[in-house]
């Protein structure tokens, strides 16, 4: 492999960036222990500000974003997996700083790699990616917290989106009952079809009273949103449940009073999906390949060519995606 095509967001002078395929050379990866031959990559939000030049999440140009990816082994100097060997990288510094998915071929530390469950395929690894992972983490340590599908429904806010469709799958199919917050009318639907048990509009999770305490109406919940949306989630949960924060779709900022920690004792829990410890990610992958597969796969993700990636990040900034965007090589 002496020439391969590569999706490179270059700076101009004038400051501004511009974003096409380029068929560069072997030297413009960086120098690292296994070399992947990239089957599926997949589209995240925090792609799409890198391809913008966001200096928040990339700060080295010209880059090639994406977070998520998987592939075929051709080499590996560190010796822990086989050239052929089927294997998933997502997150750390994939696709920020290290030149990431949105190419034929990645070259990545040993330590960032996942290798592919046996129950679960290169597509339907991509189809999950990122989004998947972070909400099964999401559950994984709300289950660690005490949550059970007894204590009643989880609500996912943000949940037509890729992180919050597999929230809703997922929950699904652990058995939990599903509510979905969403500001988009058109995606009830499709938020039915895929395990929501009914649709809320984000206004249900946006109280504005300023009340310190709330009647309960789920039992835990993931959000992507943040702002008034996580303090509403958090004053109308219900005794000992566990929110989950992921996203910050609205603000990073919130304000509120302890009550709901110490009168109903609810739990609020951070996801880092970026630098979990390999023994608890390889745990949740297999749990994804296993008892929390989403169904309904195939209508989460819709499917791209490379060259098509930038004019889906412009949709995904402007909040016109739908689940899943996975592009094939």
């Amino acid at each position: 492999m002496e020439k391969y095509r590569a999706l490179v967001v270059r700076e101009n002078e004038e400051g501004s960036f511009s974003k096409g395929v380029e068929l560069v050379d072997q030297g413009f990866l960086p120098a690292n222990d296994v070399l992947i031959k990239v089957k599926y990559a997949a589209l995240n939000y925090k792609d799409a500000l890198s391809a913008s030049g966001h200096k928040g999440v990339s700060r080295f140009y010209p880059h090639t974003p994406g977070v998520d990816a998987c592939g075929i082994v051709e080499e590996d100097k560190s010796g822990r997996f086989e050239p052929g060997q089927a294997v998933i990288c997502t997150s750390y510094d994939l696709g920020m700083n290290t030149k990431g998915g949105f190419a034929e071929y990645i070259s990545v530390p040993a330590e960032w790699i996942v290798p592919l469950p046996e129950k679960m395929s290169l597509k339907e690894a991509m189809i999950m990616g990122t989004a998947a992972y972070t909400a099964a983490l999401a559950l994984y340590k709300m289950e660690n917290n005490g949550q059970r599908p007894a204590m009643g429904p989880i609500m996912v806010t943000g949940a037509s989106g890729g992180v919050g469709s597999m929230a809703v799958a997922i929950l699904k199919k652990a058995g939990y009952e599903v509510l979905a917050s969403s500001g988009k009318q058109e995606a009830v639907g499709y938020l039915l079809s895929i395990g929501a048990k009914e649709v809320l509009d984000r206004s249900a999770v946006n109280d504005e009273s300023g009340r310190p305490l709330l009647r309960s109406e789920w039992a835990g919940a993931i959000d992507n949103v943040g702002g008034n949306t996580l303090v509403t989630l958090l004053k109308k949960c219900g005794r000992n449940g566990s929110v989950a924060t992921i996203g910050l779709v609205d603000r990073a900022e919130f304000d509120m009073s302890i009550y709901p920690f110490i009168l109903n004792g609810v739990n609020l829990l951070g996801i880092d999906s970026a630098e979990t410890p390999m023994n608890i990610r390889t745990l949740v992958w297999e749990k994804l390949a296993q008892e929390w597969r989403p169904d309904h796969l195939e209508e989460i993700a819709s499917f791209c060519s490379l060259e098509e990636i930038p004019a889906q990040m412009d949709l995904i900034l402007n909040g016109k995606t739908k689940g899943r965007v996975v592009a094939e090589m």
